[in-house]
């Protein structure tokens, strides 16, 4: 898991993913060429700080979002939530703007953010939860599980992929806003009518730990039960252990292709956390084996 911890000590809160992203390209050039097949390779300013990867003849798209949530500087040591970030007050926040490093205590004061480090911080500067990774045998505890546990399932997926495409977005955390000039990519060079979402779920009375990945029969947004049962009959047929979830909020980069004039098909399939979006998110070790497995199996099926 040495590429797990490498991806979670990157900082790529929304809008700022530039650093986590050129870090995958770097571990993808260093590990393409011991791939079953040699993808194709987009990125660059065309694409922002997106990464497409296509394998062979792609029938499927696997998608991951490379951003967390956080905070963004104001003034007078204020601070401003990117997504939804957990706030309590003693939070450590590290960070950098002209000056230096910065590492500071989050402050919540009558529902307002601010920070206590000792100077002031350039305003627009982004702040980050400060790392702590634990493994036992059990669970993997650290900060930005969301979305580290996802990309670092698509790294995985690569390495026997022989059709689909994979590809790294951003902005999920707060808003979206890749994903249509991602799919209008992939639409107009070689399109797919099917697509798979690594992401992290949460913990809830009906998905518990150590039970298997989550297929996302519906969050917020309603994915096409027809492809649903497909997805689910192969989960079945793979033997691989699952968990199927209902919830009535949520979302993911799936939202954006539901709303896109692309008629494709999609469905959420990750692991569940505990403590979301917080320092201390965990996840069940089973969980993200059977996340890695499942998707490799559905990109292989479907």
């Amino acid at each position: 898991m040495k590429i797990l911890h490498h991806l979670l000590k990157q900082s790529s809160v929304s809008g700022n993913e530039s650093q986590i992203g050129q870090f995958l390209l770097d571990t993808i050039e260093q590990r393409k060429n011991d791939w079953k097949v040699c993808p194709q390779i987009y990125s660059g300013e065309d694409f922002h700080d997106c990464i497409l990867l296509k394998f062979g003849n792609p029938r499927t798209a696997l998608f991951a979002h490379m951003d967390t949530i956080g905070f963004m500087t104001r003034y007078e040591n204020q601070l401003i939530p990117v997504g939804g970030p957990e706030t309590e007050d003693g939070m450590l926040l590290i960070g950098e703007d002209e000056l230096g490093p910065i590492e500071c205590r989050l402050k919540v004061e009558n529902d307002s953010l601010f920070h206590d480090f000792q100077r002031p911080i350039q305003p627009g500067t982004y702040l980050s939860f400060a790392q702590n990774i634990r493994v036992d045998g059990e669970f993997i505890q650290a900060a930005y599980l969301d979305n580290r546990l996802g990309l670092y399932t698509a790294l995985q997926v690569c390495e026997n992929l022989e059709h689909g495409w994979v590809v790294f977005s951003t902005y999920e955390e707060h808003g979206g806003g890749s994903m249509p000039f991602l799919l209008k990519f992939i639409q107009e060079n070689h399109p797919i009518r099917q697509a798979l979402i690594a992401d992290i779920t949460w913990v809830t009375e009906g998905v518990v730990p150590h039970e298997g990945v989550a297929i996302s029969i519906r969050d917020r947004y309603i994915p096409r039960r027809k492809f649903i049962d497909r997805v689910i009959a192969l989960a079945t047929q793979s033997k691989i252990p699952f968990q199927l979830e209902v919830e009535a909020s949520g979302g993911s980069d799936g939202r954006e292709i539901q709303f896109s004039p692309y008629p494709i098909d999609w469905c959420f399939v990750g692991a569940a956390e505990d403590n979301v979006h917080s320092p201390d998110e965990k996840v069940s070790l089973a969980d993200l084996d059977s996340m890695i497995k499942m998707h490799q199996y559905l990109m292989k099926h479907l």
